[in-house]
């Protein structure tokens, strides 16, 4: 089995998922038929990716999460097999990207603040004792 190719299969897969388009197509204007030669310069930059992801992404996940995979996946499709991650590489950086993203957005003080307010709220209910 061929690892280097499913490391550089699955950079092809997150330019799909990230930019909506399938890797080949003849349809698209010349130069953009093959979605991995015609992306890459556009991965290097934030605001250069924003402009070629897809509309539907939009809102989904922090801008900061798509760079992060748009990097991933252009170590992936480096033109040298040496210089692309490993699989197990890259399932550590996806899962260092999901990690970063579950951290809650509030600072802790006001999160402990709103969460005290709720169950003050939550305390003087009168359907915690029962009555109605």
């Amino acid at each position: 089995m061929n690892f280097d190719s499913d490391v550089y299969g699955f950079g092809v897969v997150l330019v799909e998922i990230l930019t909506g388009l399938r890797a080949l197509d003849s349809n698209r204007p010349s130069g953009q038929h093959n979605l991995t030669e015609w992306v890459k310069p556009y991965l290097h930059d934030r605001r250069k990716l924003k402009g070629i992801m897809d509309s539907r992404l939009e809102g989904k996940f922090p801008s900061k999460a798509a760079f992060r995979i748009a990097q991933l996946a252009l170590n992936c499709l480096s033109s040298e097999p040496k210089q692309r991650p490993s699989m197990k590489e890259v399932l550590e950086s996806l899962e260092r990207i999901q990690a970063a993203n579950e951290k809650p957005v509030e600072p802790k003080l006001r999160s402990n603040h709103t969460r005290q307010a709720h169950q003050a709220v939550h305390h003087r209910s009168p359907l915690k004792d029962g009555s109605y």
